[in-house]
């Protein structure tokens, strides 16, 4: 990302995603003297000064003259955060705080300020995430750019087109690296009570896991579907697998699964959302 010496980013809260976040920029070239950050946590402050992120105790005094401020909060103290923040119209607010809605944001900060939902996911950590963003209209198509430029930092970006659309992501790309850690979890398990050790496994399903994903991905390369197809002659041992997967319904359970992580995040929203 290209330094501009206009461009202050304010991030409030100082934890893991914030942390991939100004981690990722400084990786990427960004001067860390234009980054700040705020946490009433010590620890987490000295954890961003090592990085040679100027660190603040106050949210007021880390967001002066900031172009975007960056919520990193709970979304149970987002109420609290949003409402004591002293905003500008130029100042844009970049929120990652799951569950709170635009509208919700929109009550709580001055009338008229540009706002950016996103949804990140954990594999921002090695800047291999995918985070999901939504802008209010009061957000101009350079300050959209712009953020993205920003999150392109922990990985790839995609805007969606309807607010709802955010707890679609939450279910899938969001809370989806665990449904995949689960899988890798008893997949090792699986192994371990077959016979081989569980430093064998581990290595054995993880390399699969890494293979499989870049396989996936690679330019040109077939869909999923006929991926799986290809690694499944009839009457093989794949084939064995995917019929008992099939008979246990694990396809319906999953979707049944992303469904049910999607609606949460709807009550999840109406929760922590609703007005002080």
């Amino acid at each position: 990302m290209k330094n501009d010496p206009n461009k202050i980013l304010a991030f409030i809260g100082a934890g893991n995603m914030a942390s991939s976040l100004f981690g990722g920029l400084i990786k990427q070239g960004f001067d860390p003297q234009k980054l700040r950050v705020s946490d009433p946590d010590q620890n987490q402050r000295d954890k961003a000064a090592i990085l040679g992120v100027k660190t603040y105790k106050e949210n007021s005094a880390c967001l002066k003259d900031a172009k975007f401020v960056v919520i990193c909060v709970k979304p149970q103290l987002a109420k609290n955060v949003c409402n004591a923040l002293d905003l500008s119209k130029g100042q844009v607010l970049v929120s990652i705080a799951a569950g709170i809605t635009i509208s919700n944001l929109e009550t709580w900060l001055p009338a008229g300020q540009p706002i950016i939902r996103c949804m990140p996911n954990t594999p921002a950590l090695i800047q291999q995430g995918i985070t999901a963003l939504y802008a209010n209209n009061h957000t101009t198509d350079k300050q959209k750019r712009e953020a993205e430029q920003i999150l392109t930092a922990i990985g790839q970006t995609l805007w969606v087109d309807e607010e709802q659309k955010i707890d679609i992501v939450t279910a899938i790309s969001g809370s989806g690296p665990a449904y995949f850690f689960y899988l890798i979890e008893q997949m090792i398990e699986a192994g371990k009570e077959l016979g081989i050790s569980e430093a064998e496994a581990t290595k054995l399903v993880l390399q699969t896991a890494l293979g499989s994903a870049l396989l996936a991905v690679a330019e040109g390369q077939d869909p999923p579907r006929v991926l799986r197809e290809k690694v499944t002659s009839p009457g093989g041992t794949t084939h064995s697998a995917i019929e008992t997967f099939k008979t246990h319904k694990l396809d319906e359970i999953l979707k049944l699964g992303v469904k049910n992580a999607s609606n949460r995040s709807a009550e999840l929203s109406r929760e922590f959302g609703e007005p002080i």
